[in-house]
């Protein structure tokens, strides 16, 4: 364990930490540029022994460090992904195992790294984004002395990784492993306030999957690992000097049964190794991780290949809840989105791990965050990331579409301002809400609140008022992704799909109402009854806007309901008549689903609220197209980017959008966890301090259960049926009491396990 992962593993920091820094930031001189041969700088120092050395490092760039020849730490990609121009992270290691008395020798390994791999896609690509020079800053300190320093009397040299970066994937010459020393280093100007310590966990290996099948397809081989993961291969060989294997990435095999690597787009996502011929060689890349379930290996000259594995990565590498039922196709969605989550809980909340993107897209991981925080220990990562969309927010307000964002660097072809869309800048709201919810961390409200403002104001300013025309326009202000791939139906006759303009005041009211509620809570209360008018005038203008007389809303289409009803924008006059059309939408898409990125999340709940279950129990377990069990059936791993990603007929839907590992769509589970199991935290004693309990009961599950680890314990719950009669068991940990809903008969529980019955209705 690294004394980051300590210092973590015991409350996560309120605020950046910082050190100061005798060390200077360091380039080494045999450095070529982006996507040439990688570099690595070196020096030795003595050590006298009898102290506790710590070695605090960082870079520009990526980087892996050695101490006499061993490896610094297990964390991988360090120092990991930040807004550069805002601040890097640097770790800190305990290396007392590694050092001697007298002589020692540290090395640090330098790659391209987001710092500047070409980012973004196609020929928009940005070379060198957050800079052209890969740099290293490291210092040993024991017992409060620097015994090491980057200064300019470092040395440089090449390494065997003769190209390297996010995309590209990694090249690797095990005749060139024999390092040399041949060029020195360049002093950097760097102002190393810009260095804080780890924010969050660092990426690690999970255990490691070995293939569950392996073919030939044409001259090369084909190894299916069983699960689409985020990672890299492990490979062992044995053969002759020059040989060389190529190995290729895909998530997919396309119709004709072969690899298909089209939704890739122009990343190469591949690894080449070249064999030195000593025996057995074991290799794996060091700066760089693909999105794959399938490798596929060409191997030119004579070598053999004796074993091959599949290292998954990630930041969230342990669970922290886990839910079951009597369906097995459910129980595989919740492993679907648990590893959608940990392959893309990289250092940011990706999109997807395996194309020319893999961005902090803020849409995916505001629907995300409720669940992301039921699945695992997600505090630090999200609140890390809230940082970099903070740092992104644009002057008037306007949150980016990703963060950090890559348009926003010199070089950028992008035309327009990415930033600005309701639903996905609202991320800024809903996050911190969540991170309060499961945390009680009044202090991240505190934190991201000033930024809140912004963005509400930017909101009001796109029409001057409640109701919010967006622009058509991608780049223009006022751009809304509205329900981003909300389902159409049979494209001959289409059914409805919610208004840019609906989606995006809904969103509006809903940020607002909101903010109001986090302005309460930390204690800004003119601004909470100032935007809670603001709310309220929203709320009128809606009704007016898009309300008919008869109760039907503008769009009649499941995302305005489901958003509507969840959020009370129905005003009493029209419940029945909204609610009997909401029934009628349903029914009418043959229970199939009819929303997108931002719509989903709402649904079910929105019917369950209803009291509509029998319609949320058969669109939850719908096994046709769009639906979550139709994924599982069509043997998906982890949840998809589109509903049709694989039509019924296994065409593949037109790859380049099409991404097999986009978690946006396993927000349900938030659903299964507070609504079917009927866990619920609450506002008034956050952290699970308290929680509320009113489990929804879908008999077709047959039985449920549930565990979540809370920073009180754990909590467990679940209930079974048995002719018309529930039994609802739940564990409450030290710390943790319970509220029961009146529908299950109330009364408050204690720590401890608990039995309720009540009636099936």
């Amino acid at each position: 364990m690294s004394l980051d992962d300590a210092r973590r593993s015991t409350a996560a920091p309120a605020e950046l930490e910082r050190r100061q820094w005798t060390a200077d930031m360091i380039a080494p001189e045999t450095d070529q540029g982006q996507g040439t041969r990688a570099s690595f700088v070196a020096t030795r120092f003595e050590y006298a022994g009898g102290g506790a050395p710590v070695l605090h490092v960082s870079a520009q760039g990526l980087y892996r460090a050695f101490v006499n020849g061993k490896r610094v730490g297990d964390d991988c990609l360090t120092p990991g992904w930040t807004c550069y121009d805002d601040r890097i992270a640097y770790q800190s290691y305990d290396i007392s195992d590694l050092v001697v008395p007298g002589e020692n020798r540290i090395e640090i390994w330098l790659g391209d790294g987001w710092y500047r791999s070409p980012m973004m896609w196609r020929e928009l690509a940005i070379p060198n984004c957050w800079g052209d020079r890969i740099a290293a800053i490291a210092e040993v300190v024991s017992d409060g002395e620097v015994v090491c320093r980057t200064d300019d009397t470092w040395k440089s040299g090449l390494l065997p990784i003769t190209k390297t970066g996010i995309y590209y994937g990694e090249d690797h010459d095990a005749r060139l492993e024999t390092l040399e020393e041949t060029g020195g280093v360049e002093v950097l100007t760097f102002d190393t306030d810009q260095l804080v310590a780890h924010e969050t966990g660092a990426v690690k290996e999970l255990a490691a999957l070995e293939p569950v099948e392996s073919w030939d397809e044409d001259g090369a081989t084909v190894y299916d690992f069983g699960q689409n993961v985020a990672g890299y291969s492990r490979v062992t060989t044995r053969g002759e000097e020059g040989a060389r294997l190529y190995i290729e990435f895909a998530e997919v095999l396309g119709p004709d049964g072969k690899v298909d690597r089209r939704n890739y787009r122009t990343a190469r996502a591949a690894l080449s190794y070249v064999l030195k011929g000593d025996g057995e060689e074991t290799w794996a890349p060091a700066f760089t991780f693909m999105g794959y379930r399938y490798a596929r290996v060409t191997i030119e000259g004579k070598a053999e290949i004796s074993e091959i594995v599949s290292v998954p990565v990630s930041s969230v590498p342990d669970l922290a809840g886990g839910f079951e039922c009597g369906i097995d196709a459910v129980n595989r969605l919740v492993q679907n989105t648990i590893w959608s989550q940990r392959g893309n809980f990289i250092e940011v909340p990706t999109d997807c791990p395996q194309r020319d993107e893999r961005l902090g897209w803020t849409g995916d991981a505001q629907v995300f965050a409720g669940t992301a925080c039921w699945l695992a220990d997600s505090e630090s990562f999200l609140r890390k990331y809230l940082r970099d969309v903070m740092h992104d927010q644009r002057p008037d307000g306007g949150v980016p579409h990703f963060a950090p964002d890559p348009t926003r660097r010199p070089g950028s072809k992008f035309e327009g301002d990415w930033a600005g869309s309701t639903g996905w800048g609202d991320v800024i709201t809903i996050m911190p809400w969540q991170l309060y919810l499961h945390y009680g961390r009044e202090d991240v409200l505190r934190e991201c609140f000033p930024a809140m403002l912004k963005w509400l104001d930017y909101l009001w300013s796109i029409s001057d008022g409640p109701i919010i025309l967006p622009h058509s326009t991608w780049g223009q202000k006022g751009f809304t992704f509205g329900d981003w791939l909300q389902p159409v139906g049979d494209n001959r006759k289409p059914r409805p799909t919610i208004g840019d303009d609906c989606a995006a005041t809904l969103y509006h009211y809903i940020s607002n109402d909101l903010a109001s509620k986090i302005a309460t809570i930390i204690g800004e209360t003119a601004e909470a009854d100032r935007l809670a008018k603001r709310a309220e005038e929203i709320r009128t203008a809606f009704t007016a806007e898009y309300f008919t007389a008869t109760g039907r809303l503008a769009h009649n289409d499941q995302t305005s309901y489901a958003l509507a009803f969840l959020y009370d924008l129905v005003p009493a006059e029209h419940h029945d008549a909204a609610r009997a059309y909401f029934r009628r939408v349903i029914e009418d898409a043959d229970y199939t689903i009819g929303t997108g990125f931002i719509g989903t999340p709402a649904l079910l709940p929105a019917l369950c609220k209803l009291g509509m279950t029998d319609l949320a129990e058969k669109v939850f377990l719908n096994r046709k197209v769009p639906g979550w069990l139709f994924q599982v059936e069509r043997g998906a791993t982890t949840i998809w980017e589109r509903w049709d990603a694989i039509g019924e007929d296994g065409t593949i839907y037109e790859p380049s959008m099409n991404s097999y590992n986009h978690y946006a769509y396993g927000a349900v589970c938030q659903f299964l966890f507070e609504d079917v199991a009927g866990v619920q935290p609450v506002a008034e004693a956050p952290g699970f301090d308290r929680v509320r309990l009113a489990p929804t009961v879908l008999p077709e599950l047959g039985h449920v259960s549930m565990w979540h680890d809370c920073r009180h314990g754990r909590i467990e719950a679940g209930w079974s049926v048995d002719g018309g009669r529930v039994t609802y068991r739940v564990t409450l940990p030290e710390g943790c009491e319970a509220v029961a809903a009146d529908e299950i008969g109330g009364g408050t529980y204690g720590p401890g396990t608990h039995e309720i019955t009540f009636d099936l209705s």
